[in-house]
């Protein structure tokens, strides 16, 4: 009984230490032991989707040869007026940091973490001009760590597109 008692204790304290660590240190810095939480560029046009259901796509048809869980709407507006109106969707979301802009291509990356533990994701996003004056985007989303994302992924680029839904019309 006592044996079990002391593996009891052991095991608490170990995880108070590890609790206090993380506090301490910040999940930011605990998560980076992993490696960077920038994942970088992607080409949309080659991107091999990941065997783990930890990623999502949203992309038109004709852009991506991987298959996209989401394909975003067409908008009435050119493709620079679509990025800034994207801005505004970054703006209202939390824990999100911009990580690179490639002007020449219309390309930004984010990373957002999430509200409790702080794991990051990286967040590719491209605007693209459509005839007619009009734009779409291709958005694609994988967590750095674990196997699964119970969706977030996912459920990041419909809130993200229904938010540019209302800052930018969409075409009909």
């Amino acid at each position: 009984m006592n044996f079990w008692l002391g593996i009891v204790a052991v095991v608490t304290l170990v995880l108070l230490a590890m609790v206090g660590a993380f506090i301490i240190i910040g999940p930011e810095r605990v998560w980076s032991l992993f490696g960077p939480p920038d994942l970088g560029e992607i080409s949309f046009e080659s991107l091999q989707r990941r065997s783990t259901p930890n990623d999502a796509l949203g992309c038109p048809t004709e852009l991506c040869s991987a298959k996209s869980d989401i394909v975003p709407p067409l908008f009435s507006v050119s493709a620079s007026d679509l990025q800034l109106a994207f801005s505004k969707v970054i703006a209202s979301e939390a824990r999100v940091t911009k990580v690179d802009v490639n002007d020449r291509d219309r390309t930004e990356r984010y990373i957002q973490r999430s509200r409790l533990m702080g794991f990051p994701d990286t967040i590719v996003v491209r605007f693209l001009d459509r005839p007619q004056g009009r734009s779409t985007l291709a958005l694609y989303s994988r967590s750095q760590l674990g196997r699964g994302d119970l969706g977030v992924n996912r459920a990041r680029i419909e809130r993200w597109l229904e938010k540019l839904a209302k800052e930018a019309p969409v075409s009909q």
